[in-house]
């Protein structure tokens, strides 16, 4: 069984494991589903809006025009700096464009990226090795991206029944050569049977078709990935606080990231709360300011060398007995156990006090007091005995 999640699991390799009739199936967990939720929670609580992320409108101008400037940052699949440039200079503008980049920007395919990019502006342009292939790569541009694509081809110029066109795919995808040779001689024969094209001709067209299939991407994974990109850019553009916040949460303890997105919040005219004992939650959250915009409050767990565990204690503790008063009063109400020197300094460096007290180095100087108080107080509640004082 695999230790990490005590599922029944195999010792044979993947191939090994077909090889004796089990199915293999991939399942890719992405935190971007969840950062997804929980964007669309903190909107809820925002704007009392219940929003479904398959139903956003796949026209939406905002979106598009962001992907364009490439704002892609915590955007899904399209934050690095080549899928930047590449939003930039196709200057996105529809969901299929989306997909297109995420198949066009790998090893392989990348060398398709100039004349796909060319064709995108001068689409008059456009040629295609028989008239019959024009239906099938219009969408992209006269470049073949997709692996359905091949089978389209195949299906479309050499009478290829779909099971035998997959069968022509996974040949090319193998590059093994007897199989390739057979695989072109019926091509070939299929394309002159069915639609009386030259040889020499279905000969190059079959030369193209396979330069591809060695490194083409499945249109349908393309999509979901697209469908994904598609949704997180839809709410950094419609609503970037919600978006940001969540992005913030599941960035915690990656520190680089979250410094690039703390970097990108005045671009956006977002502004960032500092840590507040008596404000922030364990996680980053949106905040309503006097002027009624929306705000991200800093996460207390969010402070290095402070832990969950410990902030989910002290929210616990303020939102039961109402705001902690002053430095004493926190002492005394949160559980010694839970809070110690190291966290408490934590703390008071980021200001985390600041509301109770602003002078800093008299909070870190008035530690060790604190904490022996706080210990004081629990050891006599413990006893169950009264003070004589």
């Amino acid at each position: 069984r695999d230790p990490s999640s005590d599922m029944p699991a195999s010792q044979f390799n993947m191939k090994d494991v077909e090889k004796a009739g089990l199915v293999k199936f991939d399942f890719l967990g992405l935190r971007n589903l969840t950062i997804i939720k929980d964007a669309i929670d903190f909107i809820k609580e925002t704007e009392g809006l219940e929003l479904d992320p398959l139903k956003f409108p796949l026209d939406d101008k905002k979106t598009y025009q962001m992907l364009a400037r490439a704002d892609n940052t915590a955007v899904f699949q399209l934050e690095s700096g080549g899928m930047r440039d590449l939003c930039r200079k196709m200057n996105v503008r529809n969901f299929d464009e989306i997909a297109a980049i995420i198949a066009l920007y790998r090893p392989g395919p990348m060398e398709n990226i100039p004349l796909y990019l060319e064709n995108i502006k001068n689409r008059d342009n456009i040629t295609y090795m028989h008239p019959l292939l024009e239906p099938i790569l219009k969408d992209t541009y006269g470049v073949m991206i997709y692996q359905e694509q091949v089978l389209e081809a195949a299906r479309n110029l050499a009478g290829y029944s779909l099971g035998s066109a997959d069968l022509l795919r996974r040949a090319m995808g193998k590059k093994i050569k007897e199989e390739m040779d057979q695989q072109k001689d019926i091509f070939i024969k299929g394309c002159v049977d069915t639609n009386n094209i030259d040889a020499k001709l279905a000969e190059d067209i079959f030369d193209m078709i396979a330069k591809f299939a060695s490194y083409g991407f499945n249109k349908a994974h393309t999509y979901c990935y697209a469908a994904i990109a598609f949704q997180t850019a839809y709410l950094k553009a419609n609503y970037p606080v919600e978006f940001m916040a969540a992005t913030m949460t599941h960035e915690m303890t990656n520190t680089d990231k979250l410094a690039l997105i703390k970097q990108e919040l005045p671009d956006m005219n977002i502004t960032l709360l500092m840590p507040d004992i008596n404000k922030s939650q364990p996680l980053f959250s949106v905040e309503r300011l006097p002027n009624g915009e929306k705000a991200i409050r800093y996460a207390l767990a969010g402070l290095k060398g402070v832990g969950a565990k410990a902030m989910e204690s002290v929210v616990e503790e303020r939102e039961k007995g109402g705001e902690f008063k002053d430095l004493y009063d926190f002492a005394q109400r949160v559980d010694s156990s839970v809070i110690n020197k190291k966290q408490f300094e934590s703390l008071a460096k980021a200001g985390a006090f600041d509301s109770l007290n602003d002078n800093r180095s008299q909070v870190l100087a008035s530690c060790e007091m604190l904490l022996k108080y706080a210990h004081a107080i629990d050891d006599e509640n413990k006893s169950a005995q009264n003070s004589l004082f």
